[in-house]
């Protein structure tokens, strides 16, 4: 059974990525850990086009907005939010992080690897209880009679 998606809980659960997203990504890659990025070599614009990243996590937003409620099953929404937040960010670090790091020289994969998991790691479990939060719980579908 799929959930029919309604086009405002649709457009919140993208909305909420964003607000997860967008603030944690610039506080964290900009402010925060900008002088381990100069370090590591892998940022290297001198001038970030903060537009484009904007533009990149809204497209992630709805995208996930999208499929949420395809993957979610029945039961406690924290916690199928979680898991689903988990799963889309264990894929968005394999294309993000270890795709990187096999065509980038990176100066330290240790690091690398270390500061970009914790990063996906609260950025995807924030993701996935905001979207849990938005979509609610999944009924179950109605058990057939004898």
């Amino acid at each position: 059974m799929r959930d029919t998606i309604r086009p405002r809980t649709f457009v919140l659960g993208a909305v909420a990525y964003l607000l997860v997203t967008f603030p944690l990504a610039y506080l964290w890659h900009l402010v925060a850990f900008r002088g381990v990025y100069d370090r590591l070599g892998i940022f290297n614009r001198e001038q970030p086009i903060v537009a484009l990243g904007f533009l990149a996590i809204l497209l992630q937003g709805f995208l996930l907005s999208y499929a949420y409620p395809i993957f979610r099953r029945p039961g406690n929404a924290l916690t199928e939010g979680l898991r689903f937040g988990l799963l889309a960010g264990l894929f968005l670090w394999s294309s993000q992080v270890v795709a990187a790091a096999a065509k980038h020289q990176v100066a330290s994969l240790t690091l690398w690897f270390g500061v970009e998991t914790v990063y996906f790691a609260i950025q995807f479990a924030l993701v996935g209880l905001a979207l849990g939060l938005v979509f609610g719980p999944r009924e179950s579908p109605p058990r057939a009679s004898s």
